[in-house]
């Protein structure tokens, strides 16, 4: 085996790691600008995670968020 090339996980279709979407992924979904996610996700009004450096945002958690009903509070702004 070659080690230069790195092998990506065969994930199921229905793996919940599926779901998980970059900030380009959400805002393609959402219909919005790139900077848009980012903003609302700086400011904690769109729910996601810091993961490593990068935000992540999840499928359902963003659906839920869209139709208001969201049980899961945004986190907090980080102060810098």
């Amino acid at each position: 085996m070659n080690d230069s090339k790195r092998q990506t996980p065969n994930l199921e279709r229905n793996h919940p790691l599926n779901d998980v979407m970059t900030p380009r992924e959400a805002a393609h979904y959402l219909s919005v600008h790139v900077r848009t996610i980012y903003r609302l996700a700086r400011d904690g009004e769109i729910p996601g995670r810091k993961v490593g450096g990068s935000w992540r945002f999840k499928k359902d958690t963003l659906d839920q968020w869209l139709s208001g009903n969201n049980p899961v509070p945004a986190p907090p702004p980080r102060r810098r």
